[in-house]
C-alpha cells in the first residue's frame, strides 16, 4: 500500500525502498556522503503541509509517549539504556562532540540557523529544522546515528514524515550490533512505535500544531 488515507484505524507502517529518500532533494544529502542508509519509513500519519513542526514539538517534549506507551518497546528501550550504562556505551567520551564532531560542524550558514529543539526522552540532538526536514543526532561506542524526518506530500495532497537512519559504525563492534538488532528494531520496535504515533496523531495536531505557551 501507498499513501495513507485519512483517517484510517489499521496498522499500515512501512519500511519503504531506499530511493524514497536518495532521489528526494533532501539537504542532508550534502553532509551525509560517509554515512550508510540503514532504512526508510512511511509513518502512518497524514497531515498539513506545515505540521513536521508540529511532529517535532511532540517528538521532543517530555510529553512523548511514543516509546513508552506499548509496554514492549518500553522494555525494549529501558533495556537498551540499562545496558548502555552499564557497559558505557553511553559514556560521555562516547558523545557527539566528544568521540567524534556533530554533523553541525558541516553546515552551511543558512542551515546553522535553523535551529530546532533537542529530544527530552532520548539522547538525539537537533542538527537542523527546516519547513520540510528535521535531522537529529547522538553517538554512541557503536557508532554516530542520524535520524532523518522528511515531510512528503502525497497523491491525495495529504503529508507524512518519511523517517530514515543513517549511520556510520565504529569498528566490528558497531557493525554486528547493527545487525544484531535490524530485525528487532524493524520487525517489533518501529511497528509498534509508529502504530502508537498513529493512534495518537489526531491529538497530537491539536495540542501542538502551534508552540506552546511559556
Amino acid at each position: 500500500m501507498r499513501g495513507l488515507p485519512r483517517g484510517t484505524d489499521a496498522l499500515f507502517s512501512q519500511q519503504i525502498p531506499n530511493t524514497e529518500f536518495t532521489s528526494r532533494p533532501w539537504r542532508i544529502h550534502e553532509f551525509v556522503d560517509d554515512f550508510v542508509l540503514e532504512d526508510v519509513w512511511e509513518l502512518p500519519i497524514s497531515g498539513g503541509p506545515d505540521d513536521l513542526a508540529t511532529l517535532v514539538r511532540y517528538s521532543t517534549s517530555a510529553e512523548n509517549t511514543t516509546m513508552s506507551a506499548n509496554i514492549v518497546t518500553r522494555e525494549l528501550w529501558n533495556l537498551r539504556w540499562r545496558l548502555g550504562g552499564l557497559l558505557g556505551w553511553d559514556s560521555a567520551d562516547q558523545q557527539v562532540g566528544k568521540r567524534v564532531a556533530s554533523l553541525r560542524d558541516r553546515l552551511p550558514e543558512d542551515l546553522l540557523a535553523a535551529t530546532g529543539p533537542d529530544m527530552q526522552q532520548a539522547p538525539f540532538r537537533t542538527v537542523y529544522l527546516t519547513h520540510d526536514e528535521w535531522t537529529a543526532e547522538f553517538s554512541a561506542s557503536i557508532g554516530h546515528i542520524v535520524m532523518h524526518q522528511g515531510w512528503v506530500q502525497r497523491a491525495d495532497g495529504s503529508y507524512y514524515s518519511q523517517m530514515t537512519a543513517l549511520v556510520k559504525t565504529y569498528g566490528i563492534f558497531g557493525k554486528l550490533y547493527m545487525a544484531s538488532i535490524r530485525p528487532i528494531r524493524t520487525l517489533v520496535v518501529y511497528p509498534l512505535m509508529f502504530r502508537t504515533m498513529q493512534r495518537q496523531w489526531p491529538e497530537i495536531q491539536r495540542k501542538w500544531a502551534e508552540p506552546q505557551a511559556q
